[in-house]
């Protein structure tokens, strides 16, 4: 979207302190490292303070600043008589980004889907992204951007023609998606799971259910509820949306809209199954790889298919969609060994799925290099055993990564050395598979890269 100083100021009650009122720039950003030339930058104070890189802002072409009125920063650039770039003084600079997302939302005129769920979200947008893709022009969240600074980017960074945007929401405590809902005002919601992740944070189960209900809480009557309902708690959801629920499912639940049916699982990881809806049925191949990505597809699928998106555009847009970097992403080592890089997050439930999808590969050895999993609060202990058990199950051989919560003695003692975890794995050729899998802090893709080199 392109967005004037005059549309800037305006959004957020913000005074144009340098620059043409009629500077009109596209999108924004808030990261000086990322591509900010011609665009609009938001100096936010979150964990660092936006107003130290300015300066970086301007030299990797920002043709606008957001900057917080009485700061150094924002009194240097409005009396310099030369100005480089259109400068609007704000009260708070996060509060000026949410109010830019609401501004945004308010000139999309088409549908906006929400997507959240303890596990499978991202992947689910990737695949819903594609899905809608092949009919309307369509706006997504990049990477994970679910947050109170990614959501309104995805807003405001949407082209001015977008007929579909979809919406990531996460969550860190209660209130958090009732807040992104408030910005992004979404008239579908997609929730694909309740399961054990952020609990140090919202406390149980039962909290992960209350905060995720935000979205279907939000959505307005003539809106649509899309709940897997293979979860129960999920499933326990419709009660509390004043939308029209539609319900998806892989392992045939009564009820359900949207089914998986004859599901097989190839070699390369790739899920085959047939697609029943009420749109019509057909033959799925997804480029995502592991048997737990069929749910995700299957809610892609229910929400473009709600999207009068037609059947076939739909099943070419999941049969060709990437998941987002880091997530089952299956490569070859030098020595031939298949390497599974799923080291982007993991919690107990996806952590499962990963093992089980290792486990359905046709190898001789088998082996899970695993970093922890945090924000788990006091089932933390309690989970990474029940998951160590899962692996042995399976027959797989676990190897931890910087931690003991797994019940054996970890690789590289209290820190990450890829070196070090190679040399533990010992010998490994053609025949053998290796998932590498760990929360977002512990940063196991540089394990991933060195086995591929390996």
């Amino acid at each position: 979207m392109r967005w004037t100083a005059t549309d800037v100021a305006a959004a957020t009650g913000g005074e144009l302190r340098s620059g043409d009122a009629g500077t009109a720039l596209e999108g924004l950003g808030t990261d000086s490292r990322r591509p900010v030339a011609g665009s609009w930058w938001v100096a936010v104070r979150a964990a660092r303070d936006g107003h130290d890189f300015v300066a970086d802002a301007l030299r990797a072409g920002a043709g606008g600043l957001v900057l917080e009125a009485g700061h150094p920063a924002t009194e240097a650039l409005a009396g310099d008589p030369a100005p480089r770039a259109a400068v609007v003084a704000v009260a708070d600079t996060l509060r000026a980004l949410l109010d830019l997302g609401r501004a945004a939302r308010a000139r999309l005129v088409g549908p906006v889907v929400g997507i959240t769920g303890s596990v499978g979200k991202t992947s689910t947008k990737d695949m819903l992204a594609a899905a809608l893709a092949g009919r309307w022009r369509t706006a997504a969240s990049e990477q994970s951007y679910n947050n109170e600074l990614g959501v309104p980017l995805t807003l405001c960074n949407a082209a001015g023609d977008t007929e579909v945007a979809v919406v990531e929401m996460g969550t860190r405590g209660f209130g958090h998606i009732r807040l992104l809902c408030d910005l992004a005002r979404p008239t579908i919601g997609v929730v694909t799971a309740v399961a054990a992740v952020h609990t140090e944070l919202l406390g149980s189960l039962d909290g992960v259910f209350r905060a995720k209900c935000e979205l279907p809480e939000a959505l307005p009557p003539e809106g649509i509820a899309v709940l897997n309902a293979d979860d129960q708690r999920v499933a326990a959801m419709a009660p509390v949306t004043r939308a029209s629920v539609l319900r998806y499912s892989a392992s045939g639940s009564a009820g359900a809209d949207v089914v998986a049916s004859a599901v097989a699982l190839g070699e390369d990881l790739r899920p085959r199954f047939v697609l029943q809806s009420p749109w019509g049925e057909a033959q799925v191949c997804l480029a995502a790889r592991g048997a737990h990505q069929v749910a995700n597809a299957l809610g892609a699928a229910a929400a473009a298919l709600s999207c009068d998106t037609p059947l076939e555009v739909v099943v070419a847009g999941l049969e060709s969609a990437r998941t987002s970097r880091w997530r089952m992403e299956v490569a070859s080592s030098r020595s031939g060994a298949v390497i599974v890089n799923d080291a982007y997050n993991s919690n107990p439930a996806s952590l499962v799925a990963a093992l089980r999808a290792l486990a359905s590969m046709p190898a001789r050895r088998r082996v899970a290099v695993l970093g922890a999993m945090a924000e788990l609060g006091p089932e933390g202990p309690h989970e990474h055993l029940a998951a160590a058990q899962v692996a042995t199950q399976l027959g797989i051989e676990l190897l931890a990564v910087g931690t003991t919560a797994y019940g054996v003695d970890p690789v590289a003692g209290g820190s990450v050395e890829p070196e070090r975890v190679v040399e533990a794995i010992g010998a490994f050729a053609e025949g053998d598979a290796v998932l590498v899998k760990g929360s977002r802090v512990v940063g196991l893709e540089r394990v991933a890269a060195a086995l591929v080199e390996t």
